[in-house]
């Protein structure tokens, strides 16, 4: 019998950049198929072209053994495809009820038939264990209820195959078991499901066979049992373990005796993506954090700059303990952040490379609401030039300028706050290949001058070579900590993959 869903050689190219190249997929009527990668890696491409949301340039999709090409999300669904995504893309004003039947409403002698659907989506729920007043707002409910709902809509469509992005992204351990129940009660009804996770043990839970993409294409297809968690990592970041490094660091790199611990972090909680992290920074010294997508990295650094509120643990900086209530603390005892999203919570576009460079330090550039001009153009000029920022001028808008030169601007901002502490989370992302060795050229620099750098990379050859140590995080928690002989990608891949089984020589502390 043919596959339920074969996508072949899919090509898509957003502004003359490719997103998909000969990309593949072939999904078996009544099974669940794990479709993995990091970011950036196809996997959303190729979910929306299915869907309709994207067109693509090409290749051909064959759908219950028939050609297709839907042009919205909506005409996929009545083919009977139906999409259950992370973020949560409902009504929150409306009832449950309505939310679950929204399309598709019962209707009696002309009228809404509200009974029937009431009951409906009782039954549908039910099926999650979860039994609440659907006539009530969605609103009302917490985010794994509404997740829930999200499915139970997706599942009452009666759908031939289901996609389901991230769906245990804010599930606890209890639901997440009911929603893999619902899983194979689908897969024994002859259901397909695409299964998008980043959680490796959910992956051998639920899949018969996993897909995996990197950089818009298909590099490996195979039965999930197949292979190993290690495979499955390193198949993710196209590093081949014969390739990998094995050279330790420089002994002066990975000794950090006499350092001068500028942050510790000890058992962190925080939200559901950082469940009991710990990690530490001494002064001049760079550490990395390493992990998939998911892992929490991101989170456990935001809690640190106080931009999320921690539920547990300690962190202790400049020698005070959890001091930090918010970023404007952070700023003010000697941290700086650069963010993972350079253009959305990095640079402000229409303002020149002087206003962006100077936003954090203001407060100390201005007196009673004037700002001291000359102060401010000679911090400017000192940076551009420091940094080796190619800008026509320091009034040039920062929107005109390369990725590179962006976040040198960005790194300036936090640099000229004289900071203890510099936490850079993809600070190479999106820039060119001479660039990035300037960035991190200039981390270098500024960790031998004293500056603490703790760096969140996921690129694994960047941050083994910048590091003196890597901290692994997997799942929310400190899976390894990495030093000396064990700083290498071997290492660093076998933590991301195993916890501590799975870094050898690995110190965990």
């Amino acid at each position: 019998m043919a596959p339920l869903l074969t996508m072949h050689g899919i090509d898509k190219r957003f502004a003359g950049i490719p997103a998909l190249r000969a990309a593949e997929l072939v999904v078996e009527r009544g099974e669940v198929h794990a479709l993995i990668g990091q970011n950036g890696a196809g996997k959303s491409t190729m979910i929306k072209i299915l869907t309709g949301y994207y067109r693509k340039d090409a290749g051909e999709i064959l759908f219950d053994d028939n050609p297709v090409e839907f042009s919205s999300p909506q005409e996929a669904q009545k083919a009977g495809i139906s999409t259950i995504y992370q973020e949560i893309n409902l009504v929150p004003y409306r009832s449950v009820t309505e939310n679950i039947c929204l399309g598709r409403e019962k209707r009696r002698f002309g009228l809404l038939d509200w009974p029937a659907m009431h009951a409906e989506a009782r039954s549908l729920l039910a099926r999650f264990k979860i039994d609440i007043d659907v006539h009530r707002p969605l609103m009302v409910y917490p985010t794994a209820v509404q997740q829930m709902v999200a499915i139970a809509r997706a599942i009452g469509f009666e759908a031939r195959l289901v996609i389901m992005d991230e769906p245990t992204s804010s599930l606890d351990e209890r639901e997440v078991r009911v929603l893999f129940g619902v899983i194979r009660q689908l897969k024994e009804a002859g259901v397909s499901v695409i299964f998008v996770s980043h959680k490796l043990d959910e992956l051998y839970a639920v899949c018969d066979r996993v897909t995996i993409m990197r950089d818009g294409r298909t590099v490996q297809v195979a039965p999930i049992t197949q292979l190993s968690r290690l495979d499955l990592v390193t198949s993710m970041l196209g590093r081949e373990l014969t390739q990998v490094l094995q050279e330790s660091h420089d002994a002066n790199l990975s000794n950090r005796d006499g350092r001068e611990p500028v942050l510790e972090v000890r058992n962190l909680a925080a939200g559901r993506k950082v469940r009991d992290v710990s990690f530490e920074v001494g002064s001049g010294e760079i550490v990395g954090l390493a992990g998939l997508l998911g892992a929490g990295r991101t989170e456990s650094v935001r809690a640190v700059f106080g931009a999320d509120r921690p539920d547990s643990g300690t962190i202790a900086f400049a020698g005070r303990e959890n001091a930090i209530a918010a970023p404007s603390d952070a700023i003010q005892a000697g941290m700086g952040f650069c963010s993972e999203d350079r253009k959305l919570e990095g640079i402000i576009p229409d303002m020149s490379v002087r206003e962006n460079l100077t936003l954090a330090l203001m407060p100390q550039l201005s007196r009673r609401g004037i700002v001291d001009e000359t102060r401010s153009r000679e911090i400017v000029d000192r940076f551009i030039k420091r940094l080796g920022i190619r800008c026509s001028g320091p009034e040039q808008r920062i929107r005109e300028l390369s990725g590179g030169n962006q976040q040198k601007v960005l790194l300036a901002r936090w640099l000229c706050m004289n900071p203890k502490l510099l936490i850079l989370d993809e600070p190479t992302r999106g820039i060119d290949v001479g660039a990035k060795a300037e960035i991190l050229g200039l981390i270098r620099e500024l960790a031998g001058q004293g500056l603490g750098v703790l760096m969140i990379s996921s690129e694994l050859e960047e941050v083994v070579e910048a590091a003196s140590r890597i901290f692994v995080l997997r799942d929310g928690y400190t899976a390894a900590e990495l030093t000396g002989e064990a700083l290498n990608e071997r290492s660093v891949m076998a933590a991301m993959a195993h916890g501590h089984e799975g870094a050898p020589g690995a110190a965990h502390g």
